[in-house]
């Protein structure tokens, strides 16, 4: 099976996924944006990437696509560490935890750049929570 043309139609299926949904909310229009209008203009961009990409497949070399259930496993693992442990401890604590447990799916492993992720991921957690106002159990 072709890893490319795999990507491209995975892609198509969240991008149409979630354009589908932001159609129901109201669009608006750039001067006064409805709920629906960035959902909807994200899910284009990614339709086009995702169009684009199944397109390039058949023009680029195929490239095997192997399945890691263990890869699988560990990604799912750590989004679900995250879910419980932001909603028991704190949301600090929930990205912590899923930065260095996702990490152990690559192939290599820095703990200096899992420290740098997580101060990346905590700050724009943290202007989430002070700058739009969402309610994210941080602390």
């Amino acid at each position: 099976m072709n890893r490319n043309l795999v990507r491209g139609f995975f892609l198509v299926a969240i991008s149409l996924a979630f354009g589908l949904t932001a159609l129901r909310y109201p669009i608006g229009d750039f001067s006064r944006a409805g709920p629906g209008l960035f959902p909807a203009l994200i899910s284009g961009f990614l339709l086009i990437i995702g169009v684009s990409t199944v397109i390039r497949s058949f023009y680029v070399e195929r490239v095997r696509l192997d399945i890691n259930l263990r890869n699988i496993a560990i990604i799912l693992g750590s989004l679900c560490g995250l879910a419980l442990i932001s909603t028991y401890l704190n949301m600090v604590l929930g990205i912590v935890f899923m930065v260095f447990f996702s990490t152990l799916a690559g192939s290599s492993y820095s703990w200096w750049r899992n420290v740098k992720i997580c101060a990346g991921l905590l700050l724009m957690a943290l202007a989430l929570q002070k700058l739009l106002g969402l309610n994210l159990p941080l602390y």
